[in-house]
């Protein structure tokens, strides 16, 4: 049994920026804010981990990422597997395509130091775990040793209680396999009596082309005997004085040891575990409340702060605390700097990422409404490697380029936060490097991962023929090379670039990206009403199945793919004969996809399964969980609040270590989605228009109240409050914002920052 963890001392002070730029976050009340924590679920999907999923002792988008692992060969099936019974280290840094600093307490006999360095994993038990953001506590049965963890945003705090005063010690595992890496260089020595420093480098991946340095520096309360190595990058640690307690701070940076020194004084300079384990669930408390709920079962409460968790934790900071961060765009690696307040601290903070590949349906509209001094942070780091590597990254990894997926996924994502009023950025260095991105030479026109060339996304088809061909003629450059996927997907992106073009006053470039942005309709076949791959001299596939996976369509198939047309619904609607018959397919597709409850099986791995992978809609992976909303585009709201309760219900329900998201919550986008679900509001353009607008969904609880940022609205609380609703009232029967009648379920961004009530009357009928 997974024990739930008691908050102490919330009347600590706590304030927010010291983490998050400077802006004052909204006032939440004290009472209402005791127990979010408590309620998060950590071990949520547990058994189907990957390296950068799993989160306990650590702060939100904290550089230190500290959790046991139970797994650490590859970058899936990694970190903490909650099936697997053997901790194999305690890792300060789990990331998109980053690992590194793995220690483990032991308790060894005198003259057998290299055998517990060949030999020193341990098994555990859940029965003796506890967990909750910022804070984990465990047993290593082999050692009979008390492990509790905590952190700062840059430095991991471990607490151990050995049974055995003497012959203690501490593994540093800083070589081979570890995640996604393969570490190499290891370096550990003593810098003082109980202050250790020292290094270890990330080998490059096929999707992080550089290498990545970890550098650390680590002070304990006892002193330190001396450092034995073993092979491979292994070092013991002997404590020279006995004692059963040990306290270990260990401070990270990826620009210089000096640096890790630095975080460690500014951070942490005391030796109050207890204090700092309860300042990071306060922290918690403070994000984790923005959003209020009321009403629904315990079960459906405790998921909804478990999906909002997520939406808050998966992405890094990888700048210290004096502004210095890792520069890896260009082939020479540099110390780069942030630009400093007044008070010498930094702007803002520089982020490690995966993917911006589906945040235009997930992390743009929760963000842009509840955290928009995060968001505003995101698009200032994405300008920063802007000016350091001439591109805006679609997921950047220690300062590394990736070109992870497809596409210009960092548009929308910039687009939405200035359609929403989060403007505190160079607007026109933005907007620069989108349309950079966008043109030959540019982000967009490279396939996934594909680091020397530009010819793998088919751009310059897609310019000049108005589709990009399937297969690209000139051959394989990177994964993720499907033809209509990336058709649709650049006319979305492009479409959204017209959207701040025309914003800004540039009324040629609007011209020009909305022209392109119609080009969706060439890659669609009428005589089988389906998206489907065509090749450079125009033939269509043939054979072609729309349910085959991963053939012209990415990590999808057609019939999923299909409905990639945020911004022209109604005109792919008139494509396929107009809204009824469009409607109809949708629906029996939703039908088709209930015999699988919405998803391509339990974990990401299942999507080639000869069954699952035929699923028409699949909220397991990003390409087509936007659908449920399309209804609502094409004139039938009700369907879109019945589809979506529905997946909120099947796909986003429960509590258990063996289901959650589908084994694929890619940094926070499959939990940004649960929570839009569960609240009722969505944007199916990525909240890009001018003056964003929002479709009522259908919300589980019965009152939803969101705090707003005083600096990105007037302040106070948006409430969404919903009457006779339970878990057959899926269908809203009226609504009503600030008492007055909304006809069309939609609201605008500019209503909702205002603050006030929006009411909802649900039903179990379609309203007439």
């Amino acid at each position: 049994m997974i024990k739930s963890t008691p908050i102490v001392g919330l009347a600590m002070a706590f304030s927010f920026c010291l983490f998050f730029a400077c802006q004052a976050p909204p006032q939440v009340e004290e009472d209402s804010i005791s127990s979010k924590v408590d309620l998060v679920y950590p071990f949520l999907d547990a058994a189907n981990s990957r390296w950068f999923f799993f989160s306990s002792a650590c702060r939100p988008f904290g550089m230190v990422n500290l959790s046991p692992d139970t797994e650490i060969d590859g970058a899936w099936g990694s970190g903490y597997r909650y099936n697997t019974d053997t901790i194999r280290g305690l890792s300060h840094v789990h990331a998109w395509q980053m690992a590194g600093l793995s220690v483990l307490p032991v308790h060894f006999i005198e003259g057998e130091e290299q055998a517990i360095l060949e030999d020193f994993y341990s098994p555990f038990s859940h029965d003796q775990e506890e967990a909750s953001p910022g804070w984990h506590k465990l047993q290593l049965d082999r050692y009979d040793i008390a492990v509790e963890l905590t952190s700062t945003t840059r430095v991991g705090f471990h607490k151990y209680q050995y049974a055995v005063a003497d012959q203690r010690g501490i593994v540093f595992n800083l070589g081979g396999k570890m995640g996604p890496s393969t570490l190499t260089d290891g370096k550990l020595e003593k810098a003082g009596n109980r202050l250790l420093v020292g290094s270890v480098t990330n080998m490059p991946t096929r999707r992080r082309p550089r290498d990545l340095t970890v550098y650390f520096a680590i002070e304990l309360d006892h002193d330190v005997e001396e450092i034995m190595e073993g092979e491979d990058g292994k070092f013991l640690v002997k404590l020279d004085e006995e004692s059963n307690a040990l306290l270990m701070k260990a401070a990270i940076s990826y620009t210089s040891i000096e640096n890790a020194q630095l975080n460690l004084e500014r951070e942490l300079p005391e030796w109050n575990f207890d204090e700092i384990k309860t300042e990071s669930q306060q922290e918690w408390n403070r994000l984790l409340s923005r959003i209020d709920i009321e009403g629904g079962t315990e079960e459906d409460q405790r998921r909804f702060y478990t999906d909002l968790w997520h939406a808050l934790q998966g992405r890094r900071i990888i700048s210290d605390v004096n502004g210095a961060y890792p520069d890896n765009t260009t082939d020479t690696f540099q110390i780069g700097q942030l630009p400093l307040q007044a008070d010498g601290k930094p702007q803002f903070n520089h982020y490690n990422s995966d993917s911006f590949w589906g945040a235009q349906w997930t992390l743009n509209t929760l963000w842009g409404l509840a955290y928009p001094e995060i968001y505003e942070e995101f698009v200032n780091s994405l300008l920063i490697y802007y000016k350091d590597g001439g591109f805006i990254p679609r997921g950047p990894s220690g300062g590394n380029y990736t070109h992870v997926m497809t596409g210009a996924s960092s548009t929308p994502f910039i687009v939405s936060a200035y359609q929403k009023g989060i403007k505190g950025f160079d607007v026109e260095l933005a907007y620069e490097g989108m349309k950079k991105n966008h043109m030959p030479g540019g982000t967009m026109g490279r396939a996934g991962y594909e680091h020397k060339t530009t010819l793998g996304g088919g751009l310059q088809y897609y310019i000049d023929q108005g589709y990009v061909p399937y297969p690209i003629p000139e051959g394989s450059f990177g994964y993720h090379q499907d033809g209509p996927s990336l058709t649709m997907e650049y006319a979305y992106q492009d479409w959204t670039l017209a959207q701040m073009a025309s914003s800004l006053g540039k009324a040629e470039d609007a011209q020009y990206f909305l022209k392109r942005a119609k080009n969706y309709a060439n890659t669609y076949d009428s005589g089988t009403s389906w998206m489907r791959p065509k090749a450079v001299n125009g033939d269509w596939q043939d054979p072609f199945d729309p349910y085959t996976i991963n053939t012209g369509f990415n990590e999808s198939n057609s019939a999923q793919s299909t409905w990639f047309v945020p911004h022209d619904l109604v005109g792919l609607a008139d494509l396929m004969g107009g809204k009824e018959k469009a409607i109809e397919k949708l629906q029996t597709q939703f039908e088709k996809a209930k015999e699988l409850n919405y998803t391509a099986g339990d974990r990401h791995e299942r999507e080639s399964h000869p069954e699952y992978s035929r699923i028409p809609i699949n909220y397991g992976n990003q390409p087509s969980i936007q659908t449920a909303f399309v209804f609502h585009h094409l004139g039938r709201p009700d369907l879109s609040q019945y589809w979506s309760r529905q997946v909120a219900q099947k796909v986003y329900g429960g509590l258990h270590p063996e289901t959650g998201y589908k084994g694929d919550e890619d940094q926070g986008l499959m939990g940004a989605m649960a929570v839009l679900l569960k609240i009722g509001l969505f944007q199916m353009t990525g909240g890009t228009e001018e003056d964003p607008s929002y479709q009522l969904g259908s919300p589980i609880f019965d009152k939803i109240k969101i705090q707003l940022h005083p600096d990105y609205s007037k302040g106070g609380s948006l409430s969404i409050e919903t009457v006779g609703n339970d878990a057959g009232s899926p269908y809203i029967q009226a609504a009503t914002w600030n008492g007055s009648p909304i006809s069309d379920y939609n609201i605008k961004h500019s209503q909702l920052i205002q603050g006030g009530e929006l009411k909802l009357e649900m039903g179990a009928e379609v309203p007439k």
